[in-house]
C-alpha cells in the first residue's frame, strides 16, 4: 500500500477507489462489493462526480452517488474520504441543470446539494470542479483555440462560492480537474489576493499513453503544494493489451463506440505493443505495468483506481505493490519518447 500523504488539512491513502462504472457496468451490489473490498485494504478515499455513471446520460445521473450514498449510510463516516465534482457547462449535458450554463453561484451550490442528499452525508471533504469552464482543450482535444473563446464565470467568483460552502461546513477542501498550468497558477493566485480557499488538488487523466502533467503542471504543482490524483492508469482498459488481440474485447470502447477518442490516435497501438512486451519480457502483465508506473511518481498524491468488476479492482491493488526496477523505468522512458503522448 502506497504510503498515506498529507495535503493541506486532507491526509490522504496511497490509493483511491474510482467510481465511474457504478450504475453503469457494475450494479449495485457489485459496487458495494468493491466498496468492501477497498475500505477492507486500507482504501478509504472514494471519489465521484455529480454527472456520473459514465458515459453520462440522463438515464444514469447522479445514479454512482446514489449507490455510494446507500453503502456510505452504514459507514463511519468520520474515517472515510468523499470526493465528489461539479459538472461544468459547454458539454450539452441537458439532464443536468438544464445545461448546466455555467459554474456561477445557484448552479455550484445546486449541484452539491443534490450531491449531499444522493451521498446521505451532510460534507464532502474533497469538492473539484470536473472541468473547467473557459475555452482549452479537455478530455482528448490537444490545441488552445482562441477562435472559440466564450464568456465564462470568473475563476474568482467561482471560489468565492466555494468559500461559502467552506465556510457553512459543507466542504472541507476543494480541488480542480482537468485543468491547465494558467487555471491552476489562476485558482492559486486568486486564492492568496482575496483570502479565498486555496485548491489542494487536480485530477487529470495520466498514464503510460499520457504523461502531459509531466511538461508544465508537474512544476506548478510541486511550486505550489498541489497533489495530482491521476485517473485512467489503464487509458480506458487499453493498457491491459485486451483491444490488441481484438478491437471488439469486452470493455468501454466496445461497449460504447466513439466514447474515449483519444485513444484511437495513429500511435496508439504500437506505444500500447511496445509497452505491453516491455511487461512480459519482465515478468509483468500490462496491468501490472502500468498501475505500478502510476503509482511510483513522486509527484502522485492518490492514485485513482477504476474497475467494472471486484476481480479487476483486485488486481490493480495488487499491482500497486510492484516496485519497479531502474531498468523497466528507463525502458518505459525510452518507449515514451519513441511515442509521446499519443493519447493526450
Amino acid at each position: 500500500m502506497r504510503i498515506q500523504q498529507k495535503i493541506g488539512d486532507l491526509t490522504l491513502p496511497g490509493l483511491c477507489l474510482g467510481t465511474m462504472t457504478f450504475g453503469e457496468q457494475t450494479s449495485e451490489a457489485q459496487s458495494h462489493d468493491q466498496l468492501d473490498y477497498a475500505l477492507e485494504r486500507g482504501v478509504n478515499f472514494i471519489d465521484t462526480a455529480e454527472m456520473y455513471a459514465v458515459p453520462p446520460r440522463a438515464e444514469t445521473y447522479g445514479e454512482t452517488e446514489r449507490i455510494i450514498g446507500n453503502w456510505l449510510r452504514n459507514q463511519e463516516r468520520d474515517k472515510l474520504i468523499i470526493a465528489t465534482k461539479v459538472a461544468g457547462p459547454a458539454r450539452n449535458f441537458t439532464w443536468i441543470r438544464g445545461g448546466p450554463r455555467s459554474l456561477d453561484r445557484t448552479n455550484i451550490r445546486a449541484a452539491l446539494e443534490d450531491s449531499l442528499r444522493r451521498l446521505q452525508t451532510d460534507y464532502v471533504d474533497l469538492y473539484q470542479i470536473h472541468w473547467p469552464e473557459r475555452n482549452l482543450p479537455t478530455f482528448g482535444a490537444w490545441s488552445f483555440d482562441p477562435e472559440s473563446e466564450r464568456e465564462a464565470v470568473s475563476i474568482r467568483s467561482q471560489l468565492e462560492t466555494l468559500a461559502e460552502l467552506v465556510d457553512e461546513g459543507k466542504v472541507r477542501a476543494i480541488g480542480v480537474s482537468n485543468e491547465q498550468p494558467w487555471g491552476v497558477m489562476q485558482f492559486i493566485h486568486l486564492s492568496k489576493v482575496y483570502e479565498l480557499p486555496r485548491i489542494l488538488t487536480i485530477q487529470n487523466a495520466y498514464n503510460l499513453l499520457n504523461r502531459c502533467f509531466e511538461y508544465s503542471l508537474h512544476e506548478v504543482c510541486y511550486r505550489e503544494s498541489v497533489g495530482l490524483l491521476p485517473y485512467s492508469l489503464l487509458a480506458f482498459g487499453v493498457l491491459t493489451g485486451k483491444y490488441l488481440e481484438d478491437t471488439k474485447a469486452q470493455g468501454r470502447l466496445s461497449l460504447f463506440p466513439g466514447f474515449g477518442q483519444r485513444y484511437s490516435k495513429p500511435n496508439v497501438v504500437p506505444a500500447t505493443n511496445a509497452y505491453c512486451e516491455l511487461a512480459r519480457k519482465h515478468g509483468l502483465s500490462p496491468v501490472q505495468l502500468a498501475v505500478s508506473f502510476a503509482c511510483s511518481r513522486p509527484f502522485v498524491s492518490s492514485a485513482i483506481l477504476g474497475a467494472s468488476t471486484l476481480q479487476q479492482l483486485q488486481e490493480q491493488v495488487e499491482a500497486s505493490e510492484i516496485r519497479l526496477s531502474s531498468e523497466v523505468l528507463s525502458a518505459i522512458d525510452d518507449i515514451h519518447l519513441r511515442y509521446t503522448n499519443p493519447a493526450p
